[in-house]
Formats: structure tokens, C-alpha cells, sequence
């Protein structure tokens, strides 16, 4: 066995694994990575994130590098129907949003992955196993214990960790050993993902995504970045799998747009696109992440991207509890609020795809009339609110993303706060909180910022508040209009634990 005893192990190597690890490792916390396979899996697979996840991102000091292999998605969707009319444009820019940069971003995952463990490489006290499988995992009181075989020397040895991470796919061991089961939300349907290399140029693409709602064949095309482009293809009765991926087929169904001779095929491949999520997220020191915690069709672009929240909300948990400033409870919220904030991401991908999916004649008649009328509400990207957790308040904005501006310094609000709690507000405010408040801000390292900057002063009076309490995943802790709303607020911080781990 070995002796040391890492703070988290985190299973699997991934867009989730490789940003938790990143984020753990900002922290100066020990953490061992543990992927079965040799390197990055070098085909495209997920294409889209969004302005959240470009800010963790950031948080983890890497936007600069992601900035330089992703590309704003500056046109948006469109939605067409089968006569090729734009029925509906969920528009796209460039410009600052509302979390200090661009809303939607498109990339090739192998560059993502690369930025991420490049990043790694800040932190020695991250290590990682690359051709390592982890065969069993023993919860205990004080660590949790793996059976770790090295795949390429044929031996196995003892790991002991504080908390796992399973961060490992679909088929999750970690999953497994917790006896977590997945409860299905009610799509399953397979898909063809083609995925091309552009030889040249090709005027008759769109340089913006479009969904083909056509009744005889549903399809996306995506502009990736630079020559990538992708066509999700949804199969129809009577259709044969096998022969779908072959490339005179696949060329033939993209006849209208592309030919042989202007592109490469780099990928072709069928999936079923599902909607799961895990009953149960955390069993003792064991946790899930990532797809080991929840699977949503595409339709969103969001699966991804709520790998990502879950690495945010779950690293500053950890630390915290690891430090002893946080009994071990505070880990029981991290699936109290994500789950049902993904859930919500994923019943509306449910429903855009029985939308896009629609193969009735009659019915995609009706529904390209309600697209023409102005009123397909249901296409308005959803910021719900956390679940039950680390926050006070019974509306919005409090368990939401607070945004981020740009402050008078030129400094974005995310590097002025660091990876702490903080509060925003009038000075008057900030300073007449009680003394039991202020013990806890000190406890837990909190930032105080006055509001002076034009930006935070109009949040504020928008919403018609004094002062905001910030957890370090930026989400709404609370709104407060007085000294003593602010104390109530701040009663709802971690407590310290009675030992420090």
C-alpha cells in the first residue's frame, strides 16, 4: 500500500476530471488523477460551452489558453424547415455578456483537454496515472481505499484517499460500487455524428448552426472551428445502422451541402442520445461528476457544460471540509443544488428534441406555424436556480449566477475576488454587521468589495438591494438591503467542523 493519503482522488481524466483537478489544485489541495486510458481520446466529440463555463474556466486560470483554441459562436442557431426557410434565429455575439465574455463558445475537445492538463502542470501536488484502472473502491471512516492496477507494468497497489471523485463516464465503477442507479427522463433516440475536415473552401455552408427540422430527416450542422464541421443525423425507421456509416451513405446524405472532394470524413459514429441522472450523488467519501452523475441529449449544447458547473460547485466544497472550515455535511449540498439545476437543463433539451425530432407531417406543419407566429417561448435559454443548499432566499436572482463585469481598474470582477466568499455592497452596509458576522467572514477568508464601480452600483439598484453575499462559485448567495438582512445571510455559511482533517 502505498502511504500517502491524497486529499481526493479523482477517477477519470475528462473534461470534468481534468477542470476539478485543476480547480482542487488552486487550492494546494493533494489530488490524484486516475485515467485508464493512455492519452486524449483524439477524435472531435462535445463542441459547445457556454459564457458559465468559459468563467470557470477563467477561475482556473486557463481562459487566455482557452480563449486561443475556441471561438465565440457569433451567429447563433437557426432553425429551417424542410423547405430550407428560417423559421426562428437564436441569435449569437460576440460582445461581453454577463459573465465577462462571449455567451457561447465552439472548440474541438482533444485542444480543450490539452489546455486543462497542460494546467496541471502549475500544481505538483496534482499527480496523474495515466493506464491505471481503479478494479474496487472500500469507503471507510477516515479515507476511502482503491485497488489501482497499473495497466502497462501488470501491477496493482492500495491508493488511499480522503474523497473520490468518479469522474468516469456513462458506465461510472464508481456508479457501480455506490449502487447509485439512473433514473430516465424519458428521451432515447439514436443519432449519426458526422464529423469533416474542410479541404477547401465551401460557399454553400452556413457559417452558423442550423437545425434541419425537416418531418423526413431531422439533422444539425454545426460549424466547429477552423475546417471542422459536424452533421448530427437522426436515424429513421428502416434505416440500417451499419450501412449509415459507411461513406457513400454518409455523403449522400449531405449531398445538398458538401461533397467528397471538398472535405475528409474524421469521424462517423451512432449514438443514442439519453436522458439520465443519478439518484444519489455522494455515498459517504465517494462523489460523481460529469456524465457518472448525468446524461442529456444534445439539443442544448449543455452536456458538457454541466460537467464543468459540477467541478465548480463541488471544488470549493471539498476544500473547505478538507481544511476544516466546513463540517463534511456541507458535501450533502453539492447534489441538493446541482441536481435539480441539471434536471432542468435537461427536461428542456427533452423538449426541444421531441420538437426538432417532430416526424409527422401534420405536426411540423403546425409547428413551423407557431416558429412563424413569434412563439416558441421554449427557446429561451433557462438560468434556473440551484436546489436546496448554500443560500437564503426565496427569488431570484439569490442561487443564480451573479454576473461579472469589468471593473474601473480594468481588472475582471472574478481576479478581484479570488477563490473566496465575498461581499459586494455600500460601504455602510458592509460595515454594520454585527461581530458574530464578522468572526465568520474571517473564518472563511471572505472578500469585502465596496460597490464605487458604475457596473455593481446598477446591479444593485436594479434590483433594488444594498449588498450581495458571493459563494466562490459566484453563485447568489443572498440579497440583503440592511446590515442585519447581511447578518442573516451570513449565518448561513459553513460552520467549521470540530477536526480538522
Amino acid at each position: 500500500m502505498n502511504n500517502t493519503v491524497y486529499d481526493v482522488a479523482i477517477i477519470g481524466y475528462g473534461p470534468a476530471g481534468a477542470t476539478l483537478a485543476n480547480l482542487l489544485g488552486q487550492y494546494g489541495l493533494s489530488v490524484l488523477v486516475l485515467e485508464r486510458e493512455a492519452g486524449i481520446y483524439p477524435l472531435p466529440r462535445a463542441i459547445h460551452f457556454d459564457g458559465e463555463v468559459m468563467r470557470v474556466f477563467e477561475t482556473a486560470g486557463l481562459r487566455s489558453e482557452v480563449e486561443a483554441i475556441s471561438r465565440p459562436g457569433l451567429k447563433g442557431m437557426h432553425f429551417n424547415n424542410a423547405a430550407g426557410e428560417t423559421l426562428l434565429i437564436r441569435a449569437g455575439t460576440s460582445a461581453r455578456g454577463p459573465h465577462g465574455c462571449a455567451n457561447n463558445h465552439y472548440f474541438h475537445q482533444p485542444e480543450l483537454e490539452a489546455v486543462l492538463r497542460d494546467g496541471l502542470r502549475r500544481y505538483p501536488r496534482v499527480q496523474v496515472r495515466t493506464r491505471h484502472e481503479v478494479t474496487a473502491i472500500e469507503d471507510g471512516a477516515d479515507v476511502a481505499t482503491l485497488q489501482v492496477t497499473d495497466l502497462q507494468a501488470g501491477q496493482s497497489q492500495a491508493v488511499r484517499a480522503r474523497y473520490v471523485v468518479g469522474c468516469d463516464g456513462a458506465r461510472s465503477m464508481v456508479r457501480k460500487v455506490m449502487g447509485s442507479t439512473m433514473k430516465d427522463l424519458g428521451l432515447q433516440q439514436s443519432w449519426l455524428v458526422f464529423d469533416v475536415q474542410l479541404k477547401t473552401e465551401v460557399p454553400s455552408l452556413p457559417d452558423h448552426t442550423v437545425q434541419h427540422c425537416d418531418p423526413a430527416r431531422p439533422m444539425t450542422y454545426c460549424n466547429v472551428t477552423g475546417k471542422r464541421r459536424r452533421w448530427e443525423i437522426m436515424l429513421m425507421p428502416g434505416d440500417d445502422p451499419e450501412q449509415l456509416v459507411q461513406p457513400d451513405t454518409l455523403w449522400r446524405l449531405v449531398a445538398k451541402w458538401v461533397t467528397p472532394e471538398q472535405a475528409d470524413i474524421e469521424r462517423a459514429v451512432i449514438y443514442t442520445f439519453r436522458s439520465l441522472i443519478a439518484e444519489d450523488w455522494r455515498q459517504g467519501r465517494l462523489l460523481l461528476a460529469g456524465d457518472a452523475a448525468h446524461q442529456t441529449p444534445p439539443f442544448l449544447g449543455q452536456g458538457m457544460c454541466a460537467a464543468i458547473r459540477d467541478a465548480s460547485n463541488l471544488a470549493w466544497k471539498l476544500d473547505a471540509v478538507l481544511r476544516g472550515r466546513a463540517d463534511p455535511a456541507l458535501l450533502d449540498s453539492y447534489e441538493s443544488e446541482r441536481s435539480p439545476h441539471v434536471h432542468a437543463f435537461i427536461e428542456l433539451a427533452v423538449k426541444l428534441g421531441d420538437i426538432i425530432q417532430t416526424t409527422d407531417p401534420q405536426a411540423a406543419r403546425e409547428r413551423d406555424a407557431r416558429f412563424k407566429a413569434g412563439q416558441p417561448e421554449i427557446f429561451q435559454f433557462p438560468a434556473p436556480r440551484l436546489g436546496p443548499g448554500i443560500w437564503q432566499g426565496e427569488q431570484a436572482p439569490v442561487a443564480q449566477v451573479f454576473p461579472q463585469p469589468l471593473l474601473a481598474d480594468g481588472r475582471r470582477l472574478d481576479a478581484a475576488l479570488g477563490l473566496n466568499f465575498a461581499v459586494i455592497g455600500d460601504e455602510s452596509v458592509l460595515s454594520g454587521v454585527s461581530e458574530d458576522t464578522e468572526a465568520r467572514w474571517q473564518a472563511q477568508g471572505l472578500v469585502r468589495l465596496p460597490a464605487r464601480d458604475p457596473e455593481l452600483q446598477a446591479w444593485l439598484e436594479q434590483h433594488g438591494v444594498r449588498a450581495v453575499m458571493l459563494r466562490p462559485d459566484r453563485y447568489l448567495m443572498g440579497v440583503a438591503r440592511s446590515s442585519s438582512e447581511l447578518d442573516s445571510i451570513s449565518a448561513c455559511l459553513p460552520a467549521a467542523a470540530a477536526l480538522v482533517h
